[in-house]
């Protein structure tokens, strides 16, 4: 690795990933987190969604779970070699690997843990070292504290300021924000914390990156992400995940292309896309925004246009005013978790 390479998209975080679902495709649950728990049927379309429209939902097969921004690992052991074998990360190989791991500090008990077999396999040695870190992400909490103030107000041990109690509902309204319909924030049958996530898939149209300009292949997401179950699939060209927005605030880039650099830009995007596409997507010869720049027009249909606030045109008035816009950073701010500190 020279650290002269770049990728397109930014880097997902690794906290709050313990509960993420593998990857199916199923019906949408718009109040739970879980993946579907039946064999989805075929031929359906989306519906319109909110946080409380459940039964029109559940009518929706909806792609789901997985990591990284396209699904293409399953769990944290597969997701590991990613950053590992990706030329633009740490550009290395099984090979490469595997040396270090039976030269490095931890070879002694690494090797202990996988047993007699490793000392001949690279291929088992190189499983085990990833399976480590899985379980070293699972099982420490410094990668899901739950320390946030809205954890402690969801305990009744702190309240919302004005500002924040109106950007709360603000964001579970399904007229205004609607942000709940995508960054499920209630307490599900479980009664474990919300991830602010329903771990789906979604094509919102993002404007593209101009850091990214000279790219020669679009990035199409989930229905190029060498999965069985999505590959070559048309209908999603242009979908990457919902991640949650636990810290969403100490974040300096936004979207699977790291197109924005602030909470602001990303909520201005939201009720603007469509309202104000002038100051969303640059404009053409002809004076008209390019709406929907960074994907082939062959996949614009992909877009979500149903779900508030995209179900508006241009010229309506915004979903949300300025102050109401500060009013749900407000609250996304009460995200944030608390400083750690080590045991």
């Amino acid at each position: 690795m020279d650290l002269r390479h770049s990728g397109r998209r930014t880097v997902p975080t690794l906290t709050y990933l313990e509960r993420t679902p593998p990857f199916s495709i199923g019906p949408d649950n718009a109040v739970s987190e879980a993946a579907p728990s039946v064999a989805p049927p075929t031929g359906m379309t989306h519906t319109q969604k909110s946080a409380s429209n459940t039964a029109g939902s559940a009518a929706a097969i909806v792609p789901q779970g997985g990591l990284f921004w396209d699904a293409r690992a399953d769990t944290l052991q597969e997701q590991a070699t990613g950053p590992l074998y990706d030329l633009n990360e740490m550009a290395s190989t099984p090979e490469i690997v595997a040396k270090r791991l039976r030269t490095g500090p931890a070879a002694k008990a690494l090797l202990q843990i996988a047993g007699p077999a490793a000392e001949k396999s690279d291929t088992l040695l190189v499983s085990e070292a990833m399976f480590a870190l899985a379980r070293y992400q699972m099982e420490d909490s410094a990668f899901h504290p739950y320390s946030s103030r809205y954890d402690k107000w969801l305990e009744g041990k702190s309240a919302f300021s004005p500002q924040e109690s109106r950007g709360y509902r603000l964001f579970n309204d399904p007229a205004k924000g609607n942000c709940a319909a995508c960054h499920v924030d209630t307490v599900g049958p479980d009664r474990l914390p919300p991830l602010f996530t329903d771990h789906q898939y979604e094509a919102l149209g993002v404007p593209a990156n101009l850091q990214h300009a000279g790219k020669s292949h679009p990035d199409l997401g989930l229905c190029e992400a060498r999965r069985v179950e999505t590959q070559s699939q048309k209908a999603y060209c242009g979908f990457f995940s919902t991640p949650t927005l636990r810290n969403a605030s100490t974040r300096g880039h936004f979207f699977h292309n790291g197109v924005y650099s602030t909470l602001r830009q990303v909520i201005d995007f939201y009720v603007l896309r469509d309202t104000q596409p002038e100051r969303i997507y640059p404009l053409g010869k002809d004076g008209q925004p390019q709406k929907y720049n960074d994907l082939p027009k062959e996949y614009h249909a992909n877009v979500d246009i149903m779900d508030a606030p995209f179900d508006r045109h241009a010229g309506d008035k915004p979903a949300l005013s300025v102050s109401e816009r500060e009013d749900i950073i407000a609250f996304l701010k009460t995200l944030e978790d608390a400083p750690y500190s080590s045991r």
